[in-house]
């Protein structure tokens, strides 16, 4: 079992970046696929970015394509969620997810193992 644990999260003006982190432990990382979700009060959650076991695949939502990165250092247990341009609409409370030997999934089902989210507000 692996277990997570997001950081990053603040207030930002809008035009604004900043950088999640999603810290693994308990397993080994490297052959966890990694998942981004957020949820917005009074929404359901919404799949964000996705990134293969190995790497080599990456999923974007249409909304952060060109403005959100999805990335991992498996030396440090570690996946990223770099966020530029930030929006208002941006703000939600963000969650962290992995599965083992997954692939860049969407769906909340494909991934097992979650975070307990970290807040991101952008100020218009």
């Amino acid at each position: 079992q692996v277990q997570l644990e997001e950081s990053g999260g603040g207030l930002v003006q809008a035009g604004g970046s900043l950088r999640l982190s999603c810290a693994a432990s308990g397993r080994t990382f490297s052959t966890y696929a990694t998942g981004w979700f957020r949820q917005a009060p009074g929404k359901e959650r919404e799949f964000v970015a996705g990134i293969s076991w190995n790497g080599r695949s990456t999923n974007y939502a249409d909304s952060v394509k060109g403005r959100f990165t999805i990335s991992r250092d498996n030396a440090k247990n570690t996946a990223f969620l770099e966020m530029n341009s930030l929006k208002p609409e941006d703000t939600a409370v963000y969650y962290c997810a992995a599965q083992n030997y997954g692939g860049a999934a969407y769906r909340e089902q494909d991934y097992a193992y979650w975070g307990q989210g970290t807040q991101v507000t952008v100020s218009s």
